[in-house]
């Protein structure tokens, strides 16, 4: 009990990772609206906000500026007097994570797992992709030397997971869990590693050495496996779609195929999410950090010879650059505005990067609303986007894909 509150106490988890000479984002836990606002400053927005003590990522939200963040803290400490915020420094890195076991002594990793989108979106809603494949040399071993330090300062016996971020070189720890996680029945059947049973004897007090695993990171497969996330946003009214720090998908699926490009398209058939954008109608509302980002996502849309819609900003922006949209008005205009197109199914996908989520008075809220229960595909993130784009360039067909046995793999 004393090292489950030492992983998720804010100060008690600051002083193991100072003490083992870790990276991590910087940031404080605030008790205050005043010192939330300097611990802000000196980090710098943008600034990932979350409550102590949550599963989920319940309430976590990323802040872009002093005034999201005091509605924020003013909600948050009305909500939960008793314990503090934590404010981080976000990093828009490649976010990493492992599933390890520990015998109080050696560790082992069946493997690495890299996700698709970037830090801020929450792990459970992540396409997550194993063996990594965008790693520097040398982060594994990084990542291997920090679980062993980490597992054994908290004294683990059994399973844990790490939660990374890899940032300009350099790897960040963001989230210790010591206990097991939800990738653990995907990583088991990938990597072959019986997880769950060789942590078991490892709780009655075998060490790894006997159980004929090995020590350390374990081989990895010949194939890549993408665990790919299933929502029910469109059973649950008024719930919010995009993706965040908060978790939101209720299931997953396992695609395994000989590259990455393969994998992902299997597990977004398994899934049931949208795995063909070739010669779609496609409406774009793209928030204004995001624009120079998403120009070349534009230009590869237009080249699988998809039709664009946007809303007034968005399709100035493409038509400066050459890029033809047909402009589209927004939800106070006269019909037909955007509501109208999404109700109407003139259009076969939404691709909305939002500028905050889980507020229904907003009207991108309203606009992903629409779109779901009208059965309009939406994407909210560019990184999903620029997977399935790239799947479609590969020209990846059902009509070729390899079925695997995993339990030859």
């Amino acid at each position: 009990a004393e090292m489950v509150d030492a992983a998720e106490d804010r100060e008690k988890f600051e002083a193991i990772m100072e003490r083992l000479d870790i990276k991590r984002p910087r940031g404080r836990a605030v008790w205050d609206i005043e010192s939330g606002k300097k611990i802000a400053e000196e980090v710098q927005y943008p600034v990932l906000v979350r409550p102590s003590y949550v599963l989920g990522g319940q309430g976590m939200e990323i802040c872009h500026d002093e005034f999201n963040l005091v509605n924020y803290l003013n909600a948050s400490f009305d909500r939960d007097p008793e314990n503090p915020v934590l404010i981080d420094k976000y990093l828009n890195g490649i976010e990493v994570e492992v599933d390890a076991i520990c015998d109080g002594e050696e560790i082992l990793i069946p493997g690495v797992m890299e996700h698709l989108e970037r830090a801020g979106v929450h792990s459970g809603d992540s396409i997550t992709i194993y063996p990594p494949q965008n790693l520097y040399e040398g982060t594994e071993k990084k990542i291997e030397e920090i679980t062993r330090k980490i597992a054994k300062e908290l004294k683990i016996k059994g399973m844990m997971n790490i939660q990374f971020i890899a940032y300009e070189n350099e790897l960040y720890v963001i989230e210790v869990n010591p206990r097991s996680s939800r990738t653990v029945p995907y990583i088991a059947k990938i990597s072959g590693v019986p997880v769950i049973d060789i942590a078991t004897k490892v709780i009655m007090g075998q060490k790894l050495k006997e159980l004929g695993f090995g020590t350390g990171i374990y081989k990895k497969p010949s194939v890549v496996a993408v665990k790919v996330p299933v929502f029910s946003t469109e059973k649950l009214s008024g719930v919010e779609v995009s993706l965040g720090p908060e978790m939101k998908s209720t299931g997953e699926v396992l695609g395994v195929g000989n590259t990455a490009d393969e994998a992902i398209y299997k597990g977004l058939l398994g899934g049931g999410r949208v795995q063909n954008v070739r010669e779609k109608k496609v409406l774009l509302t793209i928030r204004d950090k995001d624009k120079d980002e998403f120009l070349p996502v534009a230009k590869s849309l237009k080249n699988l010879g998809c039709q664009l819609f946007a809303t007034e900003g968005t399709q100035k922006y493409l038509e400066e650059h050459g890029i033809e949209a047909t402009s589209v008005r927004k939800i106070n205009e006269e019909s037909p505005n955007i509501l109208d197109l999404l109700k109407n199914r003139e259009v076969d996908l939404l691709v909305n990067t939002p500028t905050k989520a889980n507020d229904a008075q907003r009207d991108g809220f309203k606009i992903r609303r629409t779109a779901i229960e009208y059965g309009v595909e939406v994407l909210t993130s560019i990184d999903t986007l620029n997977a399935v784009i790239r799947v479609q360039e590969k020209n990846v067909d059902k009509m070729d894909l390899e079925v695997f046995d995993i339990s030859k793999i």
